[in-house]
């Protein structure tokens, strides 16, 4: 790719969400601007790619709201390019499955997915603000690939698969299979709130999955694309500009990609200032910062 910037943005374990995620928004920034090439690479995931992010031996790194909440709280340098999309936190089990609750999961084998993966940051997270363990409660399952946790469910090495958000792959194969969701209850999503203030109440519309005639309520967050604290400001206003010209090109390609918006950039980050300055030039320019 002679003149053009290479870009890499570090993603997750192959089969999961971010890798998916990844792979369109490189397509569609490397369509939008000739000047730049965005590369993938797979990583561990969120937990990985902060510390890489902060040697800088990658531009830009996936990372969910868990996960970031701790390099931004110590002003690590870490800025915010984009929001991805929100991640309601839920299990999908088998549809012949007699489980119905999170209790009935409990002493059951569940797959929580890649070790360094946000989602097992938000998995204990929420299930810390219930009064449960992932260690004590349940027989916890981590992954080598995302991918692997699907199959997992269907031959019944594992009672459950965690995972989270719209379109989440692992979430689609067991539901095509007639798969069932269990998230927290109401009275269970308001114990988690009241000692994890930063989830939020999100929900799953309904036909988010096949099968799913009903929306599904639970809480998560926020997860963004983030850049290295030494990315140069051109370079994040031009990532900025092509990537919300391409806003309706990322939602026809994937599902979850329809909340990747300058407006919730802007109504997600923890505080503007935490935005890539080059990004925020161009969402000044736009009128949404």
């Amino acid at each position: 790719m002679a003149g053009r910037q290479a870009i890499t943005l570090a993603t997750a374990t192959p089969g999961g969400g971010f890798p998916l995620y990844g792979g369109v928004v490189a397509e569609v920034v490397n369509a939008l601007d000739p000047s730049l090439h965005v590369l993938c690479r797979n990583t561990k995931g969120s937990t990985e790619n902060v510390p890489l992010l902060e040697a800088s031996e990658v531009d830009l790194g996936l990372v969910t709201g868990e996960v970031a909440i701790e390099p931004f709280s110590r002003k690590s340098g870490l800025t915010v390019v984009t929001a991805m999309y929100s991640t309601a936190g839920m299990f999908v089990v088998r549809g012949d499955s007699a489980s119905r609750s999170i209790a009935d999961l409990k002493g059951k084998p569940v797959a929580f997915g890649a070790r360094g993966s946000g989602l097992v940051v938000l998995a204990r997270t929420v299930l810390d603000g219930m009064g449960l363990d992932m260690e004590r409660d349940f027989t916890a399952i981590y992954l080598d690939r995302a991918g692997d946790g699907p199959d997992m469910v269907q031959d019944g090495r594992a009672a459950a698969l965690w995972g989270g958000g719209i379109g989440w792959p692992g979430f689609a194969r067991v539901a095509e299979a007639g798969g069932r969701f269990i998230a927290p209850s109401p009275a269970e999503v308001a114990q988690i709130r009241a000692r994890h203030a930063f989830l939020k109440p999100l929900a799953i519309p309904a036909g988010a999955y096949p099968g799913q005639s009903e929306p599904i309520h639970s809480v998560g967050s926020w997860s963004f694309v983030l850049a290295r604290p030494d990315l140069p400001d051109d370079t994040g206003y031009r990532l900025a500009k092509a990537l919300h010209q391409g806003e309706a090109t990322l939602a026809a390609k994937l599902d979850q990609a329809k909340e990747t918006t300058a407006a919730n950039t802007v109504a997600a980050a923890p505080d503007t200032a935490m935005i890539q300055p080059g990004v925020a030039q161009y969402l000044k320019e736009i009128g949404v910062l």
